[in-house]
């Protein structure tokens, strides 16, 4: 059954009075009609067509608006500048003096977005995020968050004798944090060439100062990323992220790091399922300690031995 999309709505090609599917649209004023009985659809119709008519050539792209707007672009992605053709509207060149004034207008136009301080601090910070972003490889969605972030942090004045670098990593943890994404700071420390400690203290003065609320760290988000990176199976994958949730029907994970119990709760599925990997493999594509994953693994296999089937004496560690 094909739709009628009338302002932003959609609606069915069959007439709501007579049932017939004789609806016309008129596109001089907008209204959807029966031509059968005369009932009037809809008054306003959205023309989903392009601004202009390309004629002869149909490989020209004429699409209906330009770029969509990022809350990640310093402007928003909102301003305009002026070309270099050199020529106007009808394609002929401009004369010398027009020239001079139009190189003029070409450099202030340039120069004025960025006259205030909030403006470049706001395009330096973007700057920045966009590249942390990449290195990173992280999605769109959690760019935009982190620049949400850091533009309440400016407007509330908390870039005040700090570092735009600093709290840029801070806003992009934060946003890490709120959509449950698995980087920790030490890869936004590495990306970013800032001591964890200052990235962990300007992540605390947004929670402060902002009233920001984060989830908490979900350690079954982290059993992939560290599994991947070890070569590990996915039927281990899965018993890793089942021994994670077990821990926190029973609340053994309270007060313990995501991602050490993510590196013990894989480790221990590695023994349970034979595809063991050493104690040090683990580690560090955790970024953790050896002792943290032996720790850790002493205590879940404590907790969780008579409901994974395990024996009283524990098999030999790999470290």
């Amino acid at each position: 059954m094909g739709m009628h999309r009338t302002y932003g709505l959609q609606v069915s090609d069959r007439c709501p009075q007579c049932g017939k599917r004789t609806l016309v649209e008129d596109s001089g004023t907008g209204e959807l009609s029966c031509s059968n009985c005369g009932f009037v659809v809809a008054e306003k119709s959205i023309d989903t067509g392009p601004e202009w008519r390309s004629f002869g050539d149909d490989s020209v792209d004429r699409s209906r608006a330009g770029s969509p707007t990022s809350i990640t672009r310093r402007d928003m992605g909102l301003s305009t500048v002026v070309g270099r053709s050199n020529r106007d509207a009808s394609g002929r060149a401009f004369a010398s003096p027009m020239r001079s004034t139009i190189d003029r207008l070409r450099k202030w136009d340039n120069r004025a977005p960025a006259m205030g301080s909030l403006e470049r601090n706001l395009g330096l910070a973007m700057t920045e995020l966009e590249k942390m972003g990449d290195k990173l490889v992280v999605s769109q969605t959690v760019k935009e968050r982190a620049a949400y972030i850091y533009r309440k942090a400016l407007e509330r004045g908390l870039l005040r004798g700090r570092s735009i670098t600093g709290i840029t990593a801070a806003s992009l943890y934060a946003a890490f944090r709120d959509t449950e994404t698995p980087r920790t700071i030490k890869d936004i420390a590495a990306v970013s060439n800032l001591n964890k400690k200052d990235i962990a203290r300007d992540y605390r003065i947004l929670l402060r100062e902002m009233d920001l609320s984060m989830p908490v760290a979900d350690a079954a988000k982290n059993v992939t990323r560290i599994a991947s990176k070890v070569g590990m199976s996915e039927k281990t994958i899965r018993k890793a992220i089942e021994i994670v949730r077990i821990t926190e029907e029973r609340e053994i994970s309270a007060g313990k790091a995501p991602m050490g119990l993510a590196a013990s709760a894989l480790y221990l599925a590695g023994v349970l399922e034979g595809d063991v990997k050493t104690q040090k493999e683990i580690a560090d594509a955790a970024g953790v300690t050896e002792v943290t994953v032996r720790n850790r693994y002493k205590g879940l296999r404590a907790d969780l031995g008579s409901v994974l089937g395990l024996e009283e004496a524990p098999p030999k560690i790999v470290a």
